[in-house]
């Protein structure tokens, strides 16, 4: 996968509950780390995401990243995943603003731009999820050292742009799928050159 460009592998876990459709678990989690050495970037898309953090942090996580929107107590979560030594990432869906973040920003080791509603793949581009990028990026400048993640529409025409605007981190599913895997792995990498 390296070889593709790939560095990461973004795991999408979702509940039925926070988001209408339902995946795995920590035990596929922890299955997938059995058969790579990349990082594995676990995207827990559920209500009660802190009922399950040691179990993911056990099953071979190297980031967890929780969602603001299903967080009463976001520092708290944002610790436990710390304590466990994986890095914490906060994901924001489409309508949710930066400044939610705000007392959180030193803490976090990602901010994860939702630029579709969570939930389903295949799901076109929000465009105005561009600014927000540019806006955590604009933030990032002030000394916090987070990485900025996109995740949802991404594809071969706006992949520079939400570069150019600051994210750090690309997930990418349908277009890559569609077709010839590592081509389509080589040709995102050479658009973010």
């Amino acid at each position: 996968m390296e070889e593709a460009g790939i560095e990461i592998l973004h795991i999408d876990i979702m509940d039925g509950h926070f988001v209408p459709n339902l995946t795995f678990g920590p035990g596929m989690v922890e299955y997938i780390r059995r058969c790579t050495e990349l990082k594995l970037d676990v995207h827990l898309m559920m209500t009660n995401p802190q009922e399950f953090i040691d179990e993911f942090c056990d099953a071979g996580a190297d980031y967890i990243t929780i969602h603001q929107e299903a967080c009463v107590h976001l520092n708290r979560i944002i610790n436990s995943i710390k304590k466990r030594s994986v890095k914490a990432g906060v994901a924001l869906n489409p309508a949710t603003p930066p400044s939610t973040l705000q007392y959180v920003l030193d803490d976090v080791d990602m901010v994860l731009v939702m630029s579709v509603n969570p939930g389903f793949g295949g799901q076109k581009f929000i465009d105005r999820m561009q600014l927000k990028v540019a806006e955590l990026n604009r933030l990032r400048k002030n000394g916090y050292s987070y990485k900025i993640e996109v995740d949802g529409g991404i594809n071969f025409d706006n992949v520079k742009e939400l570069k150019d605007a600051g994210a750090d981190i690309i997930v990418a599913g349908t277009s890559v799928f569609k077709g010839n895997i590592a081509e389509n792995c080589k040709r995102f990498e050479e658009l973010i050159k």
